[in-house]
């Protein structure tokens, strides 16, 4: 047990609330104090590997060595199954949401709006559209080196691009940017995509993991932006902006973070390593998503991969979903979200304890102020969600400025508290303590006041 002292997954507890964090947290403890010491008691002598270096291994690192190379993929076989079972929950509103876009697209051509609803001209688009997707075929070019190849990469980008950034678009619109579901959009994009290359290129072809993973980052960064999109083309709906204005600021902002983010992500790498550990960076930014999407690429063109463990984990995540659509038909308030237990599963329980954390308070904060959920969450919520969406930046920021030292110095305990000092761990979570009582008082007051 334990807890990481991360201020982001505390906010981000909050915001997704008690719901959420219970079964995040019930994820981590059925893979950290479930499943591994059971690996452990029965099944880690069948590999011998594993258990050489088990050898002399205190509980706590031998537990770390058991979770990062088997028991993690149980919340991989979670997260597949998870993927596949939103894209199929979720197959009517993909057909509705391409299906609204095309209509809107006939009607826009066919009649004179109002400037209220003035889109972009169809030929813009179009235009950006090409524009955009002959630099990604020419990456593609460069790395396949096969036009036989490439060229079919580009038509699943601009196809998968397509429909699943409707979909994106239509749930952040309908629901909100929270139930984008990004993850099982990717990881169906790097299956199919994977299908097809290894049709193409041959199962053990050494770069079809990496050409699958560029399809789906690409797949991924669309649906992402497009569910933000949707939502501020809402909220400019509500207020009578200008379709075309925000259009065009949106696609100016989607220029620019591409521009700003590869050279941020390059300090980070730099400074700290990012998802895998090496001799260099032996604690790297924890990067799980990217891993997962990793891991099946690679198990995809006939990589090393515990499968057996990885369809234990589809099975888990089976049961959970008969489980939340049982909670469903009986109208329950409490769910089991698939992809939550998964992510649960996936993480080191310490990431999983803040965000359970952050959604105690959000429960507690509902207690103290005598409000509830059902009298208008937006108003009760509004004060303590915007200081967690603040603590989510904050740490966002604060990452990449204490990069720079490091980089800058080559040290990458540049910035850290001296050897002889013992008590740095309790310092941090005294500090951790203030920042949650801080986030309570700012949402109890804001509750208190709206209520």
């Amino acid at each position: 047990m334990g807890t990481n002292l991360s201020p982001a997954l505390l906010g981000v507890g909050y915001i997704v609330g008690l719901n959420i964090g219970i079964v995040v947290v019930s994820g981590g403890i059925l893979s950290w104090n479930i499943a591994i010491p059971l690996y452990s008691s029965f099944f880690s002598d069948t590999d011998p590997t594993l258990a050489a270096r088990l050898v002399g291994l205190s509980a706590e690192a031998a537990a770390g060595a058991i979770w990062s190379t088997k028991i993690r993929y149980l919340g991989v076989g979670a997260m597949l199954i998870g993927g596949i079972w939103t894209l199929f929950s979720l197959r009517r509103s993909l057909l509705s949401g391409v299906r609204s876009g095309l209509a809107a697209t006939r009607a826009g051509a066919a009649a004179v709006v109002a400037e209220t609803e003035r889109d972009l001209p169809m030929k813009a688009v179009l235009i950006g559209l090409i524009v955009f997707t002959l630099p990604l075929a020419g990456l593609y070019q460069a790395i396949v080196n096969d036009f036989t190849v490439s060229i079919p990469m580009t038509i699943i980008m601009i196809v998968a691009g397509f429909l699943f950034s409707s979909v994106s678009a239509y749930m952040a619109g309908l629901v909100g940017s929270s139930n984008n579901p990004v993850s099982g959009i990717t990881i169906g994009t790097i299956l199919f995509a994977s299908l097809v290359l290894i049709l193409l290129m041959g199962r053990g072809a050494p770069l079809g993991p990496v050409a699958a993973i560029m399809i789906g980052a690409v797949v991924c960064c669309a649906a992402a932006v497009a569910g933000d999109n949707l939502q501020d083309l809402k909220c400019g709906y509500m207020i009578g902006a200008t379709p075309w204005r925000q259009q065009l600021m949106l696609a100016i902002g989607a220029i620019s973070c591409a521009l700003v983010m590869a050279p941020v992500l390059n300090l980070l790498a730099q400074a700290h390593g990012i998802g895998v550990a090496t001799a260099e960076h032996p604690n790297p930014l924890l990067a799980p998503q990217a891993t997962l999407m990793a891991a099946v690429a690679k198990g995809m063109f006939g990589g090393e991969l515990p499968w057996t463990l990885i369809w234990i984990g589809a099975a888990v995540g089976a049961v959970t979903i008969a489980i939340d659509e049982v909670l469903k038909q009986r109208g329950s308030t409490f769910r089991v979200p698939v992809m939550a237990a998964a992510i649960g599963i996936y993480l080191p329980l310490d990431l999983t304890v803040p965000i359970f954390l952050g959604g105690l308070l959000t429960h507690i904060v509902q207690r103290m102020s005598g409000t509830s959920v059902d009298q208008n969450e937006e108003k009760i919520h509004r004060k303590g969600v915007l200081f967690s969406a603040g603590l989510i930046t904050g740490e966002a920021l604060m990452g990449i400025l204490i990069a720079i030292p490091i980089v800058v110095s080559g040290d990458a305990a540049a910035l850290a508290l001296p050897a002889q000092f013992q008590f740095g761990n309790f310092v941090g979570l005294l500090i951790f303590a203030a920042i949650g009582f801080l986030l309570y008082r700012v949402a109890v007051v804001g509750a208190r006041g709206t209520a």
